[in-house]
C-alpha cells in the first residue's frame, strides 16, 4: 500500500530536531574542551573562550529549530504543487 506524507508539522518537528541537535553537539563540545586544554599555552586569555562552550549548544538549538521550521514550510508548500514523499508499508506478523 502506497501512502504520501501530506504535511509535516513545523513546530513539533523543529522542537524534536533542535533538542537532538543540542544534545548531539555535547560530545563534540567535550572533545573541543579537551583539545583546548591540551594545546593551550599558559598565557592568560589563550586557548578557546570558555563562554563558547555554553553558547554552542544554544546556537545549535536555535538554528536547528529555524532550519527545520523552514524545511517543513518548504515541504508543505511544494506538496501542493508536486505531491509528497511516497512510502510503501507492509504488514509484518
Amino acid at each position: 500500500m502506497k501512502t504520501q506524507i501530506k504535511r509535516f508539522s513545523p513546530h513539533q518537528n523543529a522542537k524534536v530536531f533542535s533538542v537532538l541537535m543540542a544534545v548531539g553537539s555535547l560530545p563534540m563540545l567535550l572533545l573541543m574542551a579537551a583539545l583546548s586544554l591540551v594545546g593551550s599555552p599558559d598565557e592568560a586569555g589563550a586557548g578557546f573562550p570558555t563562554f563558547l562552550f555554553i553558547i554552542f549548544p544554544i546556537f545549535y538549538l536555535i538554528f536547528g529549530y529555524l532550519s527545520i521550521v523552514f524545511g517543513c514550510w518548504l515541504y508543505n508548500l511544494c506538496f501542493r504543487m508536486i505531491g509528497g514523499v511516497e512510502c510503501e508499508f507492509v504488514d509484518v506478523e
